[in-house]
């Protein structure tokens, strides 16, 4: 008795190697929004592996133009805090956000991949008040710096574990909040 192979689906990185170019580009556009980043990315395909891809989208982001890296930051904002977070932590955020924002003229991003989620806000706090002390050509490559991790980790968790790149948080404090329950 002759049995038959069955099928396997294809991986997320064979489904986004094979998509149309227009589906590719708005596949990466929810990782990073650079049209020129996005339309370099899928312009290259196909990709080998992860690896590859992800080397790739890292040195595309260190070529963004100032106009690319403008746009980019234009699409990120800041989430909301958890309901349950205090209010003074909500104050204390918006507040910083706010004179980040004044000074610089765009959101405050920054990459908290590996950090425990009770830690995020108070590295993110941390954060806004150095970054604050940069001169505005120094702050706009530790933004780009911060895209670029951004990315690369919003692309490796929609290509390695199953699907398209999550919703993407757009700024801090990212993919961790503290959760505190209000008094």
């Amino acid at each position: 008795m002759q049995t038959r192979a069955t099928p396997t689906a294809p991986s997320p990185l064979e489904r986004f190697n094979t998509a149309p170019a227009d589906e590719a580009v708005q596949t990466l556009l929810t990782c990073l929004n650079s049209h020129d980043w996005a339309h370099r990315l899928a312009a290259h395909r196909p990709y080998p592996d992860l690896p590859s891809l992800l080397a790739a989208a890292d040195e595309a982001a260190y070529d963004l133009s100032p106009e690319d890296l403008a746009e980019a930051l234009r699409s990120e904002a800041l989430p909301a805090l958890p309901e349950d977070t205090y209010a003074a932590a909500h104050t204390a955020l918006t507040a910083a956000t706010t004179a980040y924002e004044s000074r610089f003229g765009h959101a405050f991003v920054i990459c908290l991949d590996g950090l425990n989620a009770d830690e995020a806000l108070d590295h993110v706090l941390a954060a806004i008040r150095s970054r604050l002390a940069n001169d505005p050509d120094e702050e706009r490559l530790m933004a780009a710096e911060e895209l670029r991790r951004l990315a690369k980790g919003r692309l490796a968790d929609g290509l390695q574990g199953g699907g398209e790149p999550r919703d993407r948080p757009r700024a801090a404090p990212t993919r961790h909040t503290r959760q505190t329950p209000t008094p």
